[in-house]
Protein backbone atom coordinates (compact mmCIF):
# COMPACT_ATOMS: atom_id res chain seq x y z
CA UNK A 1 0.00 0.00 0.00
CA UNK A 2 1.38 3.34 -1.05
CA UNK A 3 1.65 5.71 2.28
CA UNK A 4 2.82 9.19 2.51
CA UNK A 5 3.30 10.63 5.43
CA UNK A 6 4.43 14.52 6.28
CA UNK A 7 5.38 16.05 9.23
CA UNK A 8 7.18 18.74 10.23
CA UNK A 9 4.13 21.78 10.15
CA UNK A 10 4.19 24.25 13.19
CA UNK A 11 3.34 27.72 13.96
CA UNK A 12 6.41 29.86 12.91
CA UNK A 13 6.74 33.82 13.39
CA UNK A 14 7.64 35.56 9.75
CA UNK A 15 11.34 35.28 8.89
CA UNK A 16 11.20 31.67 10.27
CA UNK A 17 12.42 28.45 8.84
CA UNK A 18 10.93 24.91 8.70
CA UNK A 19 11.78 21.82 7.46
CA UNK A 20 8.92 19.17 6.07
CA UNK A 21 9.80 15.62 5.49
CA UNK A 22 7.62 13.61 4.01
CA UNK A 23 8.16 9.75 4.71
CA UNK A 24 7.10 7.43 1.60
CA UNK A 25 6.23 3.34 1.77
CA UNK A 26 4.68 1.03 0.09
CA UNK A 27 6.20 1.95 -3.30
CA UNK A 28 10.47 2.38 -4.76
CA UNK A 29 10.31 6.50 -4.27
CA UNK A 30 13.79 6.75 -6.14
CA UNK A 31 11.72 5.77 -9.33
CA UNK A 32 9.19 8.91 -8.73
CA UNK A 33 9.59 12.32 -9.42
CA UNK A 34 7.89 14.15 -6.16
CA UNK A 35 5.85 17.46 -5.62
CA UNK A 36 5.50 19.45 -2.72
CA UNK A 37 1.77 21.14 -2.82
CA UNK A 38 -0.05 23.47 -0.58
CA UNK A 39 -3.64 24.87 0.16
CA UNK A 40 -3.97 28.09 1.69
CA UNK A 41 -7.05 28.35 4.20
CA UNK A 42 -10.06 29.13 1.87
CA UNK A 43 -8.12 28.88 -1.15
CA UNK A 44 -7.43 25.97 -4.11
CA UNK A 45 -4.28 23.94 -4.35
CA UNK A 46 -1.05 25.30 -5.33
CA UNK A 47 1.67 24.11 -6.68
CA UNK A 48 4.97 24.06 -4.47
CA UNK A 49 7.83 21.97 -5.86
CA UNK A 50 8.79 19.01 -8.16
CA UNK A 51 11.43 17.24 -7.43
CA UNK A 52 12.30 14.70 -10.16
CA UNK A 53 13.57 10.87 -9.09
CA UNK A 54 17.18 11.82 -8.47
CA UNK A 55 17.17 14.47 -6.98
CA UNK A 56 19.18 16.47 -9.33
CA UNK A 57 16.59 18.31 -11.07
CA UNK A 58 13.63 20.98 -9.05
CA UNK A 59 11.27 23.61 -9.91
CA UNK A 60 9.82 25.88 -8.06
CA UNK A 61 6.95 28.01 -8.03
CA UNK A 62 7.58 31.78 -8.12
CA UNK A 63 5.93 32.68 -5.06
CA UNK A 64 8.54 30.40 -3.33
CA UNK A 65 11.38 30.41 -5.33
CA UNK A 66 14.83 31.42 -3.49
CA UNK A 67 13.20 30.68 0.09
CA UNK A 68 12.17 26.86 -0.59
CA UNK A 69 14.68 23.83 -1.51
CA UNK A 70 13.64 20.44 -2.18
CA UNK A 71 15.28 17.54 -1.92
CA UNK A 72 15.21 13.96 -1.01
CA UNK A 73 17.14 10.57 0.36
CA UNK A 74 15.79 7.44 -1.55
CA UNK A 75 17.78 5.64 0.62
CA UNK A 76 15.62 6.30 3.03
CA UNK A 77 12.32 6.95 1.75
CA UNK A 78 12.28 10.58 2.49
CA UNK A 79 11.09 13.47 0.69
CA UNK A 80 12.22 17.16 2.86
CA UNK A 81 11.28 20.48 1.79
CA UNK A 82 13.24 23.06 3.66
CA UNK A 83 11.45 26.53 3.72
CA UNK A 84 13.00 29.97 5.06
CA UNK A 85 12.40 33.34 5.02
CA UNK A 86 8.36 32.38 5.65
CA UNK A 87 5.75 34.65 5.20
CA UNK A 88 1.98 35.14 6.58
CA UNK A 89 1.08 33.77 2.75
CA UNK A 90 2.81 30.51 3.23
CA UNK A 91 0.12 29.34 5.95
CA UNK A 92 -1.23 26.37 4.47
CA UNK A 93 -1.09 22.54 4.64
CA UNK A 94 1.49 20.92 2.94
CA UNK A 95 1.22 18.05 0.89
CA UNK A 96 3.43 15.38 -0.41
CA UNK A 97 2.45 14.05 -3.87
CA UNK A 98 3.97 11.40 -6.05
CA UNK A 99 4.35 12.43 -9.63
CA UNK A 100 3.63 9.57 -12.11
CA UNK A 101 3.54 11.83 -13.43
CA UNK A 102 -0.51 12.75 -12.27
CA UNK A 103 -0.75 13.44 -8.59
CA UNK A 104 -1.81 9.41 -8.22
CA UNK A 105 -1.40 9.60 -4.24
CA UNK A 106 -1.12 12.11 -1.50
CA UNK A 107 -0.21 12.30 2.12
CA UNK A 108 -2.40 13.70 4.76
CA UNK A 109 -0.74 17.37 4.80
CA UNK A 110 0.68 18.97 7.24
CA UNK A 111 0.01 22.18 8.64
CA UNK A 112 2.34 25.17 8.43
CA UNK A 113 1.32 28.37 10.42
CA UNK A 114 3.18 31.82 9.75
CA UNK A 115 2.05 34.71 12.09
CA UNK A 116 3.67 36.92 14.97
Amino acid sequence: EVQLVESGGGLVQPGGSLRLSCAASGFTLSSYSMYWVRQAPGKGLEWVSTINSGGGTTYYADSVKGRFTASRENAKSMVYLQMNSLKPEDTAVYYCVRSAPIMDYWGKGTLVTISS
